[in-house]
């Protein structure tokens, strides 16, 4: 990329009377020239290229750190009533240990991103992977329902590290479409731990009780540290990074509040996974008291729905690929769940809910596989230059949204779905209004 600038500048500036007794020697001084003058047009080739290279094993070790958020969450579920009855609470309090997870998850995403922006990323991601291993063997030897939940706060903010940074080293080494469809395929892979999370902790809740799954996912953790360890370079140079301290924070925060666009797919990013989220946190009470499920066919029926957001999240990566518009199967994406959710409301206030009627909330699933990859790239694409803030951002109203809809859908007790579709609904409604601030701000643009 250098070379070339050395035969220019050699050629337009001529050696001077002392030089010419050594002809050979020009180039290396010009080739230093070339070096010097490229700070002068370093702010035009930053927001160009992407100065990392992504080695292999990059994608795995992000899909395994993606991983830990849904088997954090997903994987206790089919115990909860088991929990329940343990700590002799209702759902509810079972559910506040849920809340306390995703507590944990927002701040530690609005602490680490922008410290990650500073300090660079690779510390970050190893360091948060350790202590939620750490945290996880802990939340075995439990005594009560109060040092569970305690202890899913440091799970939460610890695993913080590998979603925020995770979604910052994609920023730094893909832009564009190539960074959409890079978001696509981690959504599309990532989608596997929903899907084995409740089958792997149905399973081991019935064979070994539910304190067994903590030592389950702190084996696992400890095998994303090592990939990590591997896999995963420094993908932000010192040069790249922001210094300052809490006021040069709070200008990305306010920059980053201010982009309308940025602001339309981030909303509809958080509250779509407000909208799964609310499914989550009501599931294990929805599939084994509403529709009668077992524990191993309420974990099934859960990993039904997680595997057809991986597929269309895969189909939504291929497609994109192939250059389709993310902002397009966007919303097409929120339209489908925006049926689903609403005609299963209306079922459920007209009485007729059943397992036959439970089935059309598959499309919602497919409805989300094609929001979650695309909002988050169009999001994060706005904010190149603070890629760790911007998805601190993104993943922190993700959490505070998650963490206000999980107790809530207990309001409504073990025999009720109207709180969890009533929710689902109007999650997905804000979501699909929240895309009027990216088409104003396109329309002022054109």
């Amino acid at each position: 990329m250098v070379t070339s600038a050395p035969s220019r500048s050699e050629e337009s500036s001529p050696p001077s009377p002392a030089e010419q007794p050594e002809p050979p020697e020009p180039p290396e001084p010009a080739e230093r020239s070339g070096l010097a003058e490229q700070p002068e047009s370093e702010s035009e080739s930053e927001s160009e290229e992407p100065p990392v290279r992504r080695p292999r094993l990059l994608l795995p070790a992000l899909v395994l750190l993606a991983f830990v958020p849904p088997m954090g969450i997903d994987m206790y579920l089919p115990a909860f009533p088991r929990i329940a009855d343990e700590f002799r609470t209702d759902p509810s309090g079972v559910q506040l240990t849920l809340t306390a997870f995703v507590i944990g998850l927002a701040l530690g995403q609005l602490v680490l991103g922008p410290l990650s922006d500073r300090y660079g990323r690779r510390l970050l991601i190893l360091a948060g992977t350790a202590v939620c291993a750490a945290s996880a063997a802990a939340c075995a030897f439990a005594p009560t329902l109060e040092t569970l939940t305690a202890l899913r706060f440091v799970m939460g903010f610890s695993a913080a590290a590998g979603v925020v940074v995770g979604r910052a080293v994609i920023s730094d080494t893909a832009q564009g479409p190539a960074a959409a469809r890079m978001f696509g395929i981690l959504m599309a892979l990532s989608g596997i731990a929903p899907i084995t999370a409740p089958l792997i902790g149905g399973v081991v809740t019935s064979a070994a009780g539910w304190r067994a799954v903590w030592y389950t996912l702190a084996v696992g953790l400890l095998l994303t540290l090592l990939v990590a360890l591997v896999g995963v370079p420094e993908s932000l140079p010192p040069e790249r990074r922001h210094a300052g301290g809490l006021r040069a924070t709070l200008a990305t925060a306010r920059s980053l509040l201010t982009d309308r666009v940025y602001l339309g797919y981030t909303f509809a990013f958080g509250f779509g996974f407000a909208a799964l989220f609310c499914y989550i946190a009501a599931s294990p009470f929805f599939l084994q008291y509403v529709l009668g499920l077992s524990v191993r066919q309420a974990a099934v029926a859960f990993a039904a729905g997680a595997l057809l957001a991986t597929l269309s999240s895969a189909v939504n990566a291929r497609v994109v690929g192939r250059g389709a518009s993310p902002a397009i199967l966007l919303r097409i994406g929120l339209a489908i769940m925006l049926a689903t959710t609403g005609g299963l409301l209306a079922a459920t206030l007209a009485g007729q809910l059943d397992r036959a009627v439970a089935v059309a909330l598959l499309p919602f699933f497919v409805g989300l596989g094609m929001i979650m990859g695309n909002a988050t790239a169009l999001a994060i694409q706005r904010v190149p230059k603070a890629a760790g803030s911007g998805s601190a951002v993104l993943g922190t109203l993700q959490g505070v949204l998650a963490a206000v809809a999980a107790p809530l859908m207990g309001l409504g007790g073990r025999n009720n779905a109207i709180a969890l579709f009533l929710g689902m609904t109007i999650c997905v409604t804000i979501a699909c209004l929240a895309l009027l601030l990216t088409r104003a701000n396109q329309q002022n643009a054109a």
